[in-house]
């Protein structure tokens, strides 16, 4: 294709002579400066995500395993945010992102808050700099300009049947005099009508299409602004990213990136496509069905690496030794990750899977740190000071899932629930009203006697009244910890309950459920 003279304009509502009163040809300078701007000899990947909404679990994976890659062979992790499509924006989107990758410890060496060498590293603000490299493929023959009148969505949707488009077979004087004319245009990737196109991806392995079955895709709008996928593949060989991670739903438009770093004679980067996250064999996790988002599993009590690792493990497995392995630290993954071991199986979300991680984790922290982290849900139902949160922590780490479990377990330290005398009916420790009615009038002059409120104190007071009444311990406790409690299922036991209502507490609870049994 010979050399056109282009006019180039942003004013709207379309590209016009007369927008920026001046001409120019393509600069071969601007390109150099821009290839010289590039890092080698690094493992350099990037997390990419637009503002459009919440992280739902699918993202917070992309991240993981980008910023993974990147860690294991020491390389540099990149974050942009990717805005060009300014109708799907949602504010405080970015925020979001912000907030979660920092939560959960997924830090980037370069992005819009910390710079770098190839900024900016906001599309929108890099506007500019895709319509050049549009240009420069309509120079060498890889694009053209089409004038037909489409409607932005369907420019967006690639529903275009070049065989029929007659902007593709037109002279450069024809494209010139259209432009001068003013006419609106966009820039379409010219796709060959014959051969194939091989690219291979981690996961898939080698994938061949047949070139005619590619649309023309639009590669720079009316507008000016670029298209998802053209500023994809500009910014990520701007930036040097020799990785890319994405879902599998962009393995159709792997080929048509492949020709358009072919075009440009850029060296194609390694395609890393994940399969979907599932909500069940047949449909993809949805906000719009009720799946929650990385802020909806932290807001229901998950803990943040638990969530982690269990995400990490959605569509990866360890290999060799670490194959049996599920619990992971991040620096254990950052070790261990390894993208041969990326399946391309979908991987189905399993709350229940996640809910053991997140015991686990739970139960792997320290006293103090569990008491820290448990605290604010304990006084959710606990409002009571003199009642010791720490003292109810140790009793719930052990049988805690989830954290957003605990105000319920522990709402009656505070008050005591309305409750069923059928309670203190149990068969495995021998009880009945008749029976729970006698050993709470045994319990109470013991424990209002006891000198010193402690739990060994109360223990043995209450396991020596079992002696004393020959009867097995549970016979004692479990109609104590009833009306002590007023319910079922607790974190502790009797004495342990006890201790932390105190004296009078306990005594006054005890003398209610003697009130109960006697009415």
């Amino acid at each position: 294709m010979s050399s056109i003279l282009i006019s180039i304009t942003m004013a709207p509502p379309y590209p016009g002579p007369d927008a920026w009163r001046f001409l120019m040809t393509l600069d071969t300078r601007f390109f150099e400066e821009m290839e010289a701007r590039i890092p080698k000899g690094k493992v350099r990947t990037r997390f990419a995500p637009s503002p459009t909404g919440y992280m739902h679990v699918g993202n917070l994976r992309t991240a993981l395993y980008t910023w993974l890659i990147a860690r294991h062979a020491g390389g540099t992790f990149i974050l942009r945010i990717e805005d060009t499509d300014q109708g799907r924006l949602v504010e405080g989107a970015t925020d979001v992102i912000y907030r979660t990758m920092t939560e959960c410890g997924l830090t980037h060496d370069e992005g819009p808050d910390v710079g770098g060498p190839v900024g900016p590293y906001i599309q929108s603000e890099r506007r500019d700099l895709y319509g050049k490299y549009a240009h420069l493929l309509a120079e060498k023959g890889a694009a053209y300009y089409c004038f037909c009148e489409k409607t932005e969505s369907e420019e967006d949707a690639g529903d275009f049947n070049r065989a029929a488009d007659p902007c593709r077979d037109l002279s450069p004087e024809e494209v010139q005099a259209k432009l001068n004319a003013g006419l609106p245009y966009v820039i379409r990737q010219r796709i060959p009508q014959e051969g194939t196109t091989t690219f291979h991806d981690v996961s898939f392995g080698e994938i061949t299409v047949e070139n005619k079955t590619l649309d023309d895709q639009v590669l720079l709008k009316r507008d000016g602004l670029p298209t998802y996928n053209f500023a994809n593949v500009v910014d990520d060989h701007l930036m040097g990213i020799t990785h890319v991670v994405r879902g599998s739903e962009y393995l159709s438009s792997a080929p048509k990136y492949n020709l358009l770093y072919e075009a440009f004679g850029w060296e194609i980067p390694t395609y890393v496509h994940c399969s979907p996250v599932m909500r069940d064999q047949h449909n993809k996790m949805s906000k719009r069905h009720g799946d929650p988002s990385y802020e909806d599993l932290i807001a229901q009590g998950y803990l943040t690496p638990a969530v982690l690792n269990y995400v990490a493990l959605l569509g990866w497995a360890p290999k060799g030794e670490l194959s049996e392995q599920e619990v992971f630290s991040l620096a254990e993954l950052v070790d261990a990750f390894d993208i041969a071991g990326i399946s391309k199986s979908p991987a189905i979300f399993d709350i229940e899977k996640l809910t053991h991680f997140n015991a686990l984790y739970l139960r792997a922290l320290s006293p103090e740190d569990f008491a820290e982290t448990a605290e604010p849900y304990i006084r959710q139902s606990v409002k009571n000071p003199a009642i010791d949160a720490a003292a109810i922590s140790a009793l719930l780490q052990a049988r805690c899932e989830r954290l957003t479990d605990i105000p319920e377990k522990v709402d009656f330290f505070d008050a005591l629930p309305d409750y069923d005398t059928a309670l203190f009916t149990n068969k495995k420790s021998k009880t009945n009203p008749e029976v729970s009615k006698a050993m709470l009038e045994a319990a109470v002059p013991v424990l209002e006697a006891l000198p010193d409120w402690t739990q060994e104190a109360i223990h043995d007071a209450l396991i020596g009244l079992a002696v004393k009444l020959e009867v097995k311990n549970t016979t004692l406790m479990w109609p104590v910890r009833i009306a002590a409690a007023g319910k079922q299922v607790t974190p502790g036991g009797a004495v342990e309950i006890c201790q932390i209502l105190g004296r009078d507490e306990t005594v006054r609870r005890l003398k209610l459920g003697l009130a109960r049994l006697e009415s």
